[in-house]
């Protein structure tokens, strides 16, 4: 890793790619930069590493939201001459992680994927495909965070954060989202969920809606999960199908389907 400007960035950022993100649609677009990523170490935390709030960007080591977040970053740069901005995509990477694209303490950060995916949708980022082909829909209720602060470095000694969050998860709770349950979704997936979208599980853990990430990945015929393992500790293609992961937790309960715009 190297550090610039207060930014990690790996040494693709760098490298002349042989084709032109305007020459591949979304869905090509979004599986190659993903897969870019195969065997990157999974490492927790990597956004924790400063007193105060400031972009950290880590291509160097993950975990399953930061990966989704530098796939669709990356995607949403133009090419130029071959190679990618880095100004370009660090502001593209501060759009779909913080509150209005500003970064205002810890609390700006957009923790839950329930705002997450709202700004995303809001801003014209992503576009939510389970909200205009599943029926199903799942009311928010969230409060993980505020309960559970000894779990966030910048929670735990912070009463002013945890009021701040728990003013966040109050503006939340009670909305709707659309998803697929996971007894609707076939191991050859649904005809409407394409490659490279953004593919979140939702839980029934207490005061969560997501407790994770990944895009959607179609290998021989199989909708599998492409993203940051924690148990695999690095970015795989899951060896089963998305199906049988939601179904070997109890906690997982379905998934929310995003796609970036065209």
């Amino acid at each position: 890793m190297r550090l610039i400007n207060k930014w990690i960035i790996c040494a693709w950022c760098a490298i002349a790619f042989a084709w032109t993100a305007q020459a591949q649609d979304n869905e090509s677009l979004v599986i190659t930069n993903a897969l870019k990523y195969l065997d990157v170490p999974y490492v927790a935390h990597t956004l924790e590493v400063n007193e105060e709030e400031d972009l950290v960007i880590n291509t160097d080591e993950v975990d399953c939201t930061t990966f989704v977040e530098y796939v669709l970053a990356e995607s949403m740069t133009p090419v130029v001459d071959g190679t990618i901005s880095e100004g370009a995509f660090a502001d593209n990477v501060i759009k779909i992680r913080y509150r209005n694209a500003k970064i205002d303490g810890y609390t700006s950060r957009l923790h839950y994927i329930a705002e997450w995916a709202t700004s995303a949708v809001k801003n014209g980022i992503l576009e939510d495909v389970a909200a205009a082909n599943s029926p199903y829909v799942k009311k928010v209720d969230l409060h993980f965070m505020s309960s559970h602060p000894q779990s966030y470095k910048h929670l735990a000694n912070s009463p002013e954060n945890v009021a701040k969050m728990k003013e966040i998860e109050a503006s939340l709770n009670g909305k709707e989202f659309h998803y697929v349950p996971k007894d609707k979704l076939p191991h050859n997936g649904l005809p409407w969920i394409k490659n490279g979208d953004v593919i979140c599980l939702t839980t029934s853990v207490d005061g969560l809606d997501v407790s994770h990430l990944g895009f959607a990945f179609y290998v021989e015929g199989k909708l599998s999960l492409l993203h940051a393992s924690y148990s695999d500790k690095k970015v795989v293609v899951s060896k089963v199908s998305l199906a049988q992961m939601l179904n070997r937790s109890d906690s997982l309960t379905g998934i929310r389907v995003l796609r970036l715009k065209k």
